[in-house]
Parts: structure tokens; sequence; C-alpha cells
């Protein structure tokens, strides 16, 4: 998974581990953001399907092959995911840029490149940069090789336009428009003393950027495609539940969300009501002790069932589902945990798992120190765990097709189409019946096919895609949530000024600790109007803050030792910056009589400004799918 970063040399590697540690800055030093490189290996296999050994330059001749391509604007609109029953009320999925001919015009493909040997980079010849876009040619990325001779692919640099200078007006859907996110197969010929060996084909996608990285969603894509696995008998059913590998995530992860939404900062957070990682809660959650089944049984109640909570926010995660709707129609309005996550869940309440949490072990951040048969699979897992697999709407990086087990030819393997054939067309509209049929685009891929789905361009979706939507329900709806995207988009972060009061130890404690748990909305920076931020998002990704762990006070026990704090932020704050919700404060005393309480308020309400019509429309734009609903 590599992602687009507006720098113009700088780079990272994508995470090889589950636990990898964060860069010292994503940023490079004019302030733009770097991209996410992804580094493929190849392992060699013995004859019991066990990994003896990396094959690199030391070892073998490594040629490689990627072709990608960007082929979002000739697909079809993305209105709702088709493979749910909402699909059938919502609008029509039509052609993008339905009058425009030849449709070949909209692909940017530049075809495949091939790369060899050491230290291969800069070469223009290892450059996608020959695809067009409506005669406009768009660079999506480039190859590059490390010492060993393993594979670099670096991405595009998160560039859009309108190919006639308009406006973007769509979270998802603009006619005209382009951007440089790209997908496709990623192949090697390896040949070990003359001889050729067999090796199995991978693929790379280029997605948008994390702007919390380090953090994950509660249920992750690999967490989703596991289940898709041994639901199609793919993959075994665990038989042990390990509270380490099984339970712990989901916990850690709702914790760790606190650091990019204030609602679940509340809730899950340092301090707050079910901060499920507090050390003695923590304990008790490991333990099998019938003692503490109770406990067991109260954090997995809380997890959401749709046949049991249907449309109720409350439960956990607090986080939209495929199908989100103002007002909510069906109990997919919110996320789930995967059947699989809710079955090993279930598990651990009823006492079946195994005590292995030790709170003194460390994590393994190097691919190096894994033992080496386990380092394939957690390739895959690295690849996948910091990819989200909630509201799919369309999503971040991948979308709904990807839980279908027609997409892969083995487990975390993409099934590869022969290039020779042609793009198939399903006519004017893509129905819920030609997607998932058996001659549909629900199986083996070509470039560009994973990533045609998303958004275009993707910047209009990440900044329509927030949190704590007014759903009709008045006060007693959470401002903050539920939320979208929070692990890679944040709704509320940390800023520098409220950490750096948080850290000064010749500040009062209470002044400290009302720093940190203050939070400010990640998108302030952008002007006020839903269609002037949507496109200012395309100018100014890159300006935006990213979530960077920093250390916390070591002279103040009530507060975290490790903080998530919003990095540098480019923009020049405008005067008034935008408020999320046209919320009012009215202050009355408290022994005002109840109906002269109510005149105060009915009296600010009649001065106060209109709501902004433009922001209010865009979010419908972005949350009503279906027809005949405000």
């Amino acid at each position: 998974m590599a992602r687009v970063g507006d720098s113009a040399e700088g780079f990272f590697l994508a995470p090889e581990v589950d636990d990898a540690p964060t860069e010292t800055s994503y940023k490079d030093a004019t302030g733009a953001l770097k991209r996410q490189a992804v580094r493929f290996r190849v392992y060699g296999f013995n004859a019991a399907g066990e990994p003896v050994a990396e094959l690199t330059a030391d070892n073998a001749d490594l040629r490689w092959t990627v072709h990608v391509a960007n082929k979002k604007a000739a697909w079809y609109q993305f209105q709702l995911a088709l493979d749910i029953p909402e699909a059938t009320q919502a609008p029509e999925s039509r052609l993008r840029n339905a009058t425009v001919r030849p449709r070949s015009r909209l692909v940017i493909d530049p075809g495949s490149r091939s790369v060899r040997g050491r230290d291969r980079a800069g070469l223009p010849e290892l450059r996608f940069d020959t695809g067009m876009f409506l005669g406009t040619p768009v660079y999506l990325g480039e190859l590059r090789t490390d010492r060993a001779g393993r594979l670099l692919f670096l991405g595009g640099h998160g560039k859009a336009a309108s190919a006639d200078n308009l406006p973007a007006t769509d979270y998802a859907n603009n006619d005209g428009w382009h951007d440089d996110i790209a997908d496709g197969p990623v192949r090697a010929e390896v040949r070990i003393d003359g001889r050729t060996i067999p090796v199995e084909p991978a693929w790379v996608v280029v997605a948008p950027p994390d702007y919390a990285p380090g953090l994950k969603s509660v249920r992750t894509l690999h967490d989703l495609l596991r289940d898709t696995y041994v639901t199609a008998g793919l993959l075994p059913r665990p038989q042990r539940v390990s509270f380490t590998h099984d339970v712990l995530p989901v916990l850690r992860r709702l914790c760790d969300l606190q650091w990019v939404n204030h609602g679940l900062a509340v809730q899950f957070g340092h301090g707050g009501r079910d901060h499920l990682l507090a050390p003695e809660r923590l304990t008790r959650l490991a333990s099998k002790d019938p003692v503490h089944k109770e406990l067991r049984r109260q954090v997995w109640a809380s997890l959401r069932h749709l046949d049991r909570d249907g449309m109720s926010p409350v439960p956990w995660p607090s986080v939209y589902g495929d199908a989100v709707n103002l007002p909510p129609v069906s109990p997919r309005q919110h996320l789930a945990l995967s059947p699989l996550q809710y079955d090993l869940l279930t598990r651990w309440m009823d006492g079946a798992f195994v005590e292995d949490f030790d709170p003194a072990t460390t994590p393994v951040t190097r691919l190096e120190d894994v033992p080496l048969a386990e380092r394939p699979a957690m390739l895959d897992r690295a690849a996948l765990s910091f990819c989200l697999a909630d509201a799919f709407h369309p999503g971040c990086e991948l979308t709904w097709p990807m839980r279908h087990a027609t997409m892969y030819s083995a487990p975390f393997r993409i099934k590869h189409r022969d290039p020779g054939l042609s793009d198939q067309s399903y006519g004017r509209v893509l129905t819920p019946q030609a997607a998932l049929g058996v001659d549909g685009p629900l199986y083996a891929q070509g470039p560009g096919h994973l990533t045609r789905w998303m958004a275009v361009p993707w910047h209009t979706d990440t900044a329509s895609c927030r949190s704590g939507y007014d759903q009709g329900f008045g006060p007693r709806y959470d401002p903050y949530l539920p939320t979208f995207w929070p692990a890679k988009v944040p709704n509320h972060v940390l800023a520098e000024e409220e950490y750096t009061i948080a850290m000064d130890p010749a500040r009062p404690q209470e002044e400290r600790r009302l720093a940190f748990e203050r939070r400010s909305v990640w998108l302030r920076w952008l002007p006020t109007g839903y269609q002037a931020q949507i496109n200012e998002m395309v100018r100014d990704f890159g300006k935006l803050g990213i979530v960077e762990r920093r250390p916390g006070p070591q002279d103040t026990p009530g507060l975290p030792e490790t903080m998530l704090v919003e990095s540098e932020v480019t923009f020049a704050p405008e005067p008034a910056p935008p408020r999320e919700r046209n919320l009012i404060t009215v202050h009355v005393p408290e022994a005002a009589d109840p109906e002269v309480r109510a005149e105060a308020v009915a009296a600010v309400v009649a001065m106060a400004e209109p709501p902004d019509d433009e922001v209010s429309a865009g979010f419908i734009n972005k949350m009503s799918r279906f027809p005949g609903r405000p």
C-alpha cells in the first residue's frame, strides 16, 4: 500500500510489521507531505510450503515488472456499496463522464515498467508518466530498487485537476476530474544459477495519505479479509483464542482513537469512562478468573450486533457503516465487527481463551526481528492492518469488492486478469445484479481495477467524511459521534499549543490537565462553505497536520506517558475559523423559572445567524443516498 504526498523527493517506507514504529517526521524540510513508498520482497519456499530464505541480489537475479493505471473516470459513479440490500433503493450507479468518446481518453494507463539491479533510482524509463487523461499527461509514480535489489514503488504526488477548470461539487463523482491514484499487478522474474524459479505475483495500490500514521481502525482491512477467507473455506477457523493477538487489539484500537476524535477521547481515552487499557482494568480483562466474567460480558455486550441493536448509535464502535444515511434507514448505518472478530470475542467472554498477556512484552518493530518463517504473513498483516474496512462509502484505500472471495487466487493474493483481455462494459448503469454476477467485475483484476471504485478525486471524499452529523435526535445526539474514518482522517486533535501547556511544569496541574483534554477540529484550517472546503483540499492537502507521537510529561501522574499531537500546520488561519456545527451557548441562571429560561433561549436563537446552507447541502450530499429522502 503506497500513499501519495506532495513532497518532491521525500518518502518513507510503508509498515512491514504490525507494530511499526512511526517516523520522526512525515513532512520534508519545506513542510510538504512525504510519500509512503512500499517495498516488495521475494521469499523462497520448500516443498512443504515453508519459507526458507529471502531472495535478493545477493543470492538471485531479480527482475521486477509493474503495471499501474487509473481508471476512475471511465468507471461508474459510487452511490452505495452494491452488495448490500440497501443498494436496490439507492440512486443508479451511472457511468462517469458518460458523454466522452472514446472511453479510452479517460483511462490513465502508461503501460508496464521493469527494473533490475541494486540502487536503481531517478531513471526516466522507470517513471509512470506517459499515461494521458483527455490528452494531458499524468504522473502515477515510479520504480526504484534498494541496495539488496528489492523493489520500491512510489506513487503519485496527490495531484488532481479538472479538464474544464470547473470546481468539484460532489464528494465522490466529479465529471471532468482526475487524480493520480493507481493500482496494478507486480511481477518478479527470478533466476538462481541460471535456472528460472516460478514466482507468485503481487499487487500494489496507491492510496490517499494517512494523516494519523500508526493508528488502526477497530476493524481493519486485514480483519475483514481474514473473515472473508475463513467464511469461504480458504483459511481454517482459529481453534484457539489469544487474548494478546485476538482481543487486546480491539480494545487498544478503541482507546487509541482518543487522539483523533473528541467523543472517543472522553469515552475510551486516558482517564475516560471506558478506558480499557487502564492497567488495573486490563489485568482483569486478560484474566480467565470467573470473578471477572461479568466484566468481560459487559464489554462484549457493548459491541454492536446488527440484529440486536438496529440503528442505535450507542453500541461500540461508534463508527458509520456502509449504508450511512440521514436520517438512518438501516442497521448498516453503523459499523459492526467482522463475524470472525465477534466469534473470537464471544469465546473470550466465555473464558475460552489463552491467558497470554504480558505487559512487559516489547513489540517487534523490525521485520528482521521476526522469525523467517513468519515474515511473509507479517508483511501481509502489516500492509492491511493500517488500512480501513469501515464505512465503505466508498472508503479510504479500497472499498466493498475486497470482501468477495472471487477477487483472490489465494488468501491475500489478488487474482490477476489476462493482460490480453480488454475491460468489459456493463452498459450505461452498473446494477447490483451485474456487479455481483458470474461475468461481473468481482473476479480477475487488471491494472486500475481496484481503485476505479473510489471517489474522484479522492480529496473531495476525504474532506467530506467527518463526525457527529446531526441525525435528528436533538440534544440527545453526540456532536462528535459517530465518525467515519478517524484512524486515517482525524476529526479532532491535540494541537501543539495545548500540548505545550500540558508539558509545562511551571503551570498548575489543573491547567495542564484541562489543556490535555481540549481538542481542536482537524479541518479548522479550511475555508467556510462545503464547496470551498473540498476544492481547497485538492490544492493544499499536504499542508494539514499529521498526528505524530510525542513524549508525555514525566512529572504528572494524571497524564499519559505518550501523546499523539498534531504536527505543524502550514495554513494561515482565517480570522474566524469555521464552527464544526451551528451550536449556540446560552447562559441562564440555574434558579431561573423554566418559562424564563425558554424565553431566553428563544431570544438568542431568533438573533442567531442562519445555518451555512452550503455546508449543510454538502453534508447531505455525502450522507443521503436514498431517493425521496432529505
